[in-house]
């Protein structure tokens, strides 16, 4: 992958202006300022792994709610193409649009490589299932997309500071809905960590 730094628990998230699908211009921030935030990032448009994150995002987003959160997916398409793809996989999604993919560089979100974007077994799995039962097939992303741009989802407190930095092993390990909904061993989305991550008593 591109050396491009991670964040880590606690670290303060990028706060960046961006456009939205819909139109408009979005500071982050003000997307945590009152409810904690699900922030997925996607790949590219011809990725069936991220029509599959964007499906199962949509399925919970009620769930989503119920515990308080958030949610806004991240494309790096320019707002015209974001909202007719969002329209499609993600109706009811708020969907930004990040074509220079700086949003992408301040999260950490570099270049796969052919391990994690083509060359392992679990994608191939991954594409063969996709392709069999919802007919999605991996193509040629738009112009201007990058193919190999890796994806990640992000919880961000409403103290701006980053609750889970969820990093892709390949392009079909996005994080299960139920990690999203429960945290990491039981922990609470809404509460500052003050202290190393415990599983509640």
């Amino acid at each position: 992958m591109t050396n491009i730094a991670h964040l880590k628990f606690n670290d303060p998230a990028p706060d960046l202006e961006l456009e939205a699908a819909e139109g408009g211009k979005i500071q982050l921030s003000d997307l945590w300022k009152e409810k904690t935030l699900v922030l997925a990032f996607t790949r590219h448009f011809g990725c069936p792994q991220c029509k599959e994150m964007l499906d199962q995002l949509v399925i919970s987003q009620s769930d989503l709610a119920k515990k308080g959160l958030a949610l806004a997916v991240v494309t790096q398409a320019p707002p015209d193409s974001a909202r007719i793809f969002c329209d499609q996989y993600a109706p009811g999604v708020l969907c930004l649009a990040d074509p220079n993919r700086k949003a992408y560089a301040a999260y950490g979100l570099g270049r796969g490589n052919l391990r994690q974007t083509l060359l392992s077994g679990q994608v191939w799995r991954s594409n063969a299932r996709l392709n069999r039962r919802r007919g999605w097939k991996t193509e040629v992303p738009p112009a201007g997309q990058d193919p190999m741009l890796m994806s990640g989802t992000f919880i961000i407190g409403t103290d701006g500071r980053i609750r889970l930095p969820y990093y892709y092993d390949n392009i079909a390990d996005h994080p299960s809905v139920d990690l999203l909904l429960r945290g990491v061993m039981g922990m609470d989305w809404q509460k500052p960590l003050e202290s190393p991550i415990e599983p509640e008593r």
